[in-house]
């Protein structure tokens, strides 16, 4: 499940860099001509002066021209040259932009990749921000060595385009019974927790759910596989034709109360009317 978030996060990277290369291939293609052009009409004109003895007025004409068309290089330059994000503001305004037509406000620091910084029209976007602040985190920031395993303090978000899915709470009433296997087990403050079988597609996750309210909160997890390797769970909210997914560490089903309040609270600060 993590693995499948990366790769298309990757190849969107991938995309993006190839389309780039291209753009940047052709404004190169383009200025070589330009400044072959220009240099040609240059030699031309010094040529015409050396053998006929043209007076300066039609000397100045070609100069002037060379020098037009030496302008027209540059310009071409500056507007096929690829502009790539640069170091990203903290405190700078968040960037509107929009997933399937829902509008949304992103702080610059939140974006996980670079290519993405940008307002306007995304399939995409994939997001961090800092936990229990719920702030962007630092593009700056380091860890700090130690020998101790450092507490996770992220949330990743994706939006993304719905394409058509089910939405959450449907999903979780016709499709994930077709795969459970045992349970509900009680969990974690008024959580039930079943277990997907082997063999299907969710193997190796469980599925955990508000008993009071599934549509409250529902969350599939995957099953840790020792200290190197904690459970994940996915966490998704429907917002109009956009799918908010949020990646959190199983081990903060303990509070699952707050995870859920605070996803809630960061989607209203992502999209107000929400």
């Amino acid at each position: 499940m993590t693995q499948d978030l990366f790769d298309v996060s990757q190849e969107r990277v991938n995309g993006s860099c190839a389309a780039s290369r291209g753009i940047l291939a052709a404004a190169n293609q383009v200025t070589l001509e330009i400044r072959a052009l220009a240099s040609r009409t240059a030699d031309k004109a010094a040529a015409a002066v050396a053998r006929h003895g043209i007076s300066g007025g039609p000397l100045v004409a070609l100069v002037l021209a060379a020098a037009l068309i030496a302008g027209a290089a540059t310009y071409v330059v500056s507007v096929l040259w690829p502009r790539w994000p640069g170091a990203t503001i903290t405190d700078a305004p968040s960037l509107p932009i929009t997933v399937a037509g829902v509008l949304f406000n992103v702080p610059p620091a939140a974006f996980r990749v670079a290519v993405q910084r940008q307002a306007g029209a995304h399939e995409r976007v994939d997001l961090a921000f800092l936990w229990p602040s719920l702030d962007p985190p630092d593009p700056a920031a380091r860890p700090t060595p130690s020998d101790d395993p450092q507490p996770f303090d992220r949330l990743f978000v994706t939006i993304a385009v719905s394409d058509g899915t089910l939405a959450p709470i449907i999903r979780f009433k016709e499709i994930y019974p077709r795969y459970l296997g045992d349970g509900p087990y009680k969990g974690p403050d008024g959580l039930a927790v079943s277990l997907f079988r082997d063999g299907t597609p969710y193997q190796g996750e469980d599925l955990f759910f508000d008993t009071a309210g599934p549509e409250n909160f529902i969350a599939r997890c995957t099953r840790p596989l020792g200290r190197p390797t904690p459970g994940t769970c996915l966490l998704e909210r429907r917002v109009g034709a956009a799918e908010v997914t949020v990646r959190f560490p199983r081990d903060w089903l303990a509070d699952w109360h707050g995870l859920a309040a605070g996803v809630d609270r960061l989607i209203g600060q992502l999209h107000p009317e929400s």
